[in-house]
């Protein structure tokens, strides 16, 4: 190899790169293949070598326009034919990585229109004709590569030597491997900083994931649906011998285990917390196979740290990941089993040292964290409004409380409280300013419907948890002792009268047993007197409500916020990928 090698600035001259996306065809035995192999340039060492390479291929690119709607198809068939059939070798990462890459960049005309496509030649080849059958296979090797997490193979002589026997497969693929190491490395053209061979070590994976998430958030055609949408909805555990009933469209297997072991090891990104979310929404299989799992710590861990760290994050993640923990507390046995999993020195936790906790009050600790960090920050009401809904489908199973965790509940529920008396206080002062006066009253009435509405979700999330469980939580009910004068202006209040009721029963029933038990009581003995108490409190002294279910539910055109969201992914995590930003329509350059 290299008996020919030239500088970047000469390529667009290059008569074999001509030839190659010349008209004529060219015969697989021609002497062409041994010449264009042999070529050589000074591969790119950074982002700027990389966009400069782009530039100078760019007449060349517009050489390939042929018009020929059959080539194009069959390019794309065979690219998908490459990355099924090809298996995954230090010798042919880079040709695997290339084809993946190739599939993205002709995707990425989304980037350059605001509104979300529908159709097109490309989308009609990808979901129709040649491609359809090979739907279930490219969507299991995509989620193989995904699983494997295989670095890129370090560029060395014996690796690369041309075989006789190999074939132009093999040639190719050792004349391209090499050069792309250098792209994998030191970071591809549009790559951001920090995203180098330290913090994006596998390529073929994170390119072929941002490929599945692309193919599964297509649309759906006007009398067809996603194919790959299918396949991610259908996919069943290598482990399932079972026969289907009905045979579902494009279904393959896969491993669980080592999917669900790469999910737990990969949320640092977004795209494989989006993936994780796309599989619990979409695939029954696997959110059963994940329900069922004993180790769910494994998963739910990496996601209150992406919760905990919310400053840091931005808010499409922190979106994904809350959604998941609310498809997670649906499940009432995941809700019971998180409080019987113990915690050790959690070490990402900072604001209190937690040397022992359940999963469940450590949940609970993040997403009150997370009401709280919006509450003075973003004021997100869809934020509140699901995590209020996690803690009120895990409220009825709260078990053994986490005395810290006991404690920030009633935090935030004072939190509340004196929020609600500062706005009431600015309303009441603005009605008496405008006294005759007809026009709209500011925002604080529809301010104070917001804040009285997540006071009664948190009303009816302690009353759950007092009526189904309060045997199980006297650090909650110490709690609420400790703060009952929280709780009186909301008594008479017409909006939470009901709910107060059991409320005012639980705090008159262990107020009248600590006083019975006398002064100056210790902490210990004032939990001992709750204990024995919360065994001889009669059930039917509190008033039953409906038990408190929420389910996630996609917006309706869904499409509108995971297509620009995954392409912003691309666009920023993409590697050895880039795209002018001056023309991207698809999304704010801000929030991509």
């Amino acid at each position: 190899m290299g008996a020919n090698t030239s500088q970047v600035s000469d390529l667009s001259d290059n008569p074999s790169l001509k030839s190659l996306v010349g008209t004529e065809s060219i015969s697989e035995n021609d002497p062409f293949w041994n010449q264009l192999i042999s070529f050589t340039f000074i591969s790119p060492t950074s982002s700027g070598d990389s966009k400069l390479l782009e530039e100078a291929v760019i007449p060349l690119a517009k050489i390939l326009k042929t018009g020929r709607e059959d080539l194009l198809e069959e390019l794309l068939s065979n690219l998908i034919h490459l990355i099924v059939e090809v298996p995954l070798l230090d010798i042919t990462y880079s040709i695997l990585f290339e084809a993946v890459t190739t599939l993205l960049v002709f995707f990425s005309y989304q980037l350059f229109h605001k509104d979300i496509l529908r159709d097109g030649l490309i989308y009609q080849h990808i979901m129709k004709g040649r491609c359809l059958s090979l739907t279930s296979r490219l969507v299991k090797t995509l989620l193989y590569n995904f699983i494997r997490q295989e670095k890129c193979p370090p560029p060395a002589t014996h690796i690369f030597e041309p075989k006789a026997e190999g074939g132009l497969l093999y040639g190719l693929a050792s004349g391209v491997a090499s050069g792309l190491w250098s792209v994998f490395t030191l970071g591809g053209a549009g790559s951001k900083a920090g995203i180098d061979q330290e913090h994006n070590p596998l390529p073929l994976s994170n390119q072929s994931l941002l490929l599945l998430l692309v193919l599964a958030n297509l649309t759906d055609g006007p009398d067809w649906p996603n194919p790959y949408r299918q396949a991610i909805t259908c996919f069943r555990n290598t482990q399932d011998t079972s026969s289907m009933s009905v045979e579902q469209p494009h279904t393959f297997q896969i491993n669980f285990n080592s999917l669900y072991t790469a999910l737990c090891e990969q949320q640092r990104s977004d795209q494989a917390t989006l993936l994780l979310y796309t599989l619990l929404h979409q695939n029954a299989n696997m959110r059963t196979y994940m329900l069922s799992r004993t180790d769910m710590d494994n998963l739910v861990l990496p996601i209150l740290e992406i919760l905990y760290h919310v400053e840091d994050r931005n808010s499409h993640h922190v979106y994904m990941a809350l959604i998941i923990l609310l498809i997670l507390t649906e499940d009432d046995a995941f809700n019971r089993s998180i409080h019987e999993v113990v915690l050790k020195n959690i070490s990402w936790y900072t604001e209190r040292t937690l040397t022992e906790i359940s999963l469940g009050s450590l949940l609970i600790l993040v997403v009150i964290r997370t009401i709280q960090f919006n509450m003075t920050r973003t004021r997100d009401k869809y934020l509140h409004t699901n995590c209020l809904a996690a803690l009120a489908n895990m409220s009825a199973q709260f078990r053994c409380l986490h005395q810290y965790a006991a404690q920030r509940i009633i935090s935030l529920f004072a939190l509340l409280s004196k929020k609600h008396n500062k706005v009431l206080e600015q309303a009441t002062q603005s009605l008496r300013g405008r006294q005759g006066d007809s026009t709209a009253l500011p925002d604080y009435a529809q301010d104070l419907n917001v804040i009285e509405e997540v006071i009664r979700m948190m009303l009816e999330i302690i009353n759950s948890c007092l009526c189904n469980s309060l045997h199980h939580n006297p650090n909650l009910v110490y709690a609420l002792l400790y703060k009952r004068e929280l709780f009186e202006q909301f008594r008479t209040h017409p909006s939470f009268q009901d709910i107060m009721q059991n409320l005012d029963t639980v705090i008159g029933f262990f107020s009248q047993r600590l006083e019975q038990a006398g002064s100056d009581l210790s902490v210990e003995r004032v939990q001992e007197v709750i204990m024995k108490g919360a065994q001889a409190l009669p059930t039917d002294r509190l008033k039953k409500f409906p038990e408190l279910k929420f389910k996630y539910v996609e917006e309706d055109q869904p499409e509108d916020f995971f297509i620009p969201y995954v392409w912003s992914l691309v666009f920023n995590s993409g590697v050895g990928l880039h795209w002018s930003p001056h023309g991207i329509e698809l999304f704010s350059m801000d929030s991509g």
